[in-house]
């Protein structure tokens, strides 16, 4: 029996997705559940595994190529299995001779192009399929003119940074952003870290989920004309690995103690710098934290992790000499800072919310077991 090999939904707003780099090529023998191609989608990279044993009959979509969801990418099938061309021909992912003809470029490089006046058709393409990027057009610009500054480097965007890269300016693009800074007295966390041998980060997971219960709005989404609260707490932490930003979740963090959270994170951080995320790792988040204080960063403004209302940013933590009560104190202090969707949280329910995680990092005991 032929299989299909089909481009997954990945999340709730995941229209399309990038097929990365094939780990096999037509004529290969795989096994059900092995790893044959890299897709991407938003802000992710996921191995899709087989869906049969058998042979790689026939790729139907290249490396680098946006394809919707549930597009067919490849036939897997016996070695002697009679092989329909006409199967093949009805997939949604097989194109017509008029887009086989059309120039493929980026809508970056179009509009790079359009603004520069360049007939797209005599720029060369360093892209998969000859596919055109702002980058192939720079160049092109500066060999015609021999004006432009000269370039160093050329780094090419892979799959994952491409998408990733769309996903955010989508992000930035379609939710009105807006930021309040708050700085926290991280002493309560340093004396967790130190006796429970957990991360500020696990800290800061927990006590932003007790947040999320007090102002479940925060805990949110915007579909159609609709803000959906969610039920579930499930906190995305977004980790740095080789190929770039991954945002694992750790699910139902308001129901877990410190060390299982601690424990859920150095397992997904693992997973995800070796490359072994899988789609339940990345899928379903409600919120998200990012955490640049271990590079020095004294705060930032994240940009939000679509379909989520808001995220959250950690900035490093540092002594300072605090006013107490008249008296100056050197307290480890802490810097976070709110990025929200101002279509559905307004600056009062904000500061609300980090006001609330600041209280129980500052305030509130926390379970140890």
């Amino acid at each position: 029996m032929v299989s299909k090999v089909v481009m997954p939904r990945l999340s709730l707003t995941m229209k399309e997705g990038t097929v990365g780099k094939w780990y096999k090529k037509e004529g290969d023998s795989v096994e059900k559940g092995e790893a044959i191609v890299e897709v991407v989608s938003e802000k992710a990279a996921y191995d899709l595994e087989s869906p049969a044993s058998g042979v790689l009959r026939k790729i139907l979509v290249s490396e680098g190529v946006d394809v919707p969801v549930d597009a067919v990418l490849a036939f897997v099938a016996a070695p002697d299995e009679p092989f329909s061309e006409e199967e093949m021909l009805l997939t949604p992912s097989q194109p017509t001779e008029k887009e086989e003809a059309r120039i493929l470029a980026s809508p970056a490089a179009k509009r790079l192009a359009k603004e520069r006046g360049i007939d797209l058709s005599q720029v060369k393409g360093s892209g998969p399929e000859g596919r055109i990027s702002e980058e192939d057009v720079v160049r092109f610009v500066e060999g015609v003119s021999g004006t432009a500054p000269k370039v160093k480097q050329v780094i090419a965007l892979s799959a994952f940074r491409k998408t990733s890269a769309e996903r955010l300016s989508m992000s930035f693009k379609t939710a009105p952003h807006s930021t309040v800074v708050m700085e926290v007295d991280a002493s309560k966390a340093k004396t967790l870290h130190e006796k429970l041998q957990v991360s500020y980060t696990t800290i800061i997971v927990k006590a932003t989920a007790r947040a999320l219960i007090e102002n479940p709005v925060v805990n949110s989404t915007l579909q159609a004309n609709e803000i959906r609260v969610f039920e579930d707490i499930n906190i995305g932490v977004a980790t740095a690995t080789e190929k770039g930003l991954v945002v694992p979740v750790i699910r139902n963090a308001d129901k877990k103690s410190l060390k299982e959270i601690d424990d859920e994170i150095k397992n997904l951080s693992e997973k995800a710098k070796e490359g072994r995320v899988t789609k339940q790792d990345l899928t379903d988040g409600t919120f998200t934290i990012t955490n640049l204080g271990m590079f020095g960063v004294d705060f930032f403004t994240p940009i939000i992790n679509p379909p989520e209302a808001a995220i959250l940013g950690v900035g490093k933590t540092a002594e300072k000499a605090i006013v107490v009560d008249g008296k100056i104190e050197i307290k480890l202090m802490l810097i976070l800072s709110l990025s929200y969707d101002h279509r559905i949280i307004d600056g009062v329910p904000a500061a609300q919310f980090l006001q609330s995680v600041k209280d129980h990092l500052e305030k509130v005991d926390m379970p140890e077991a």
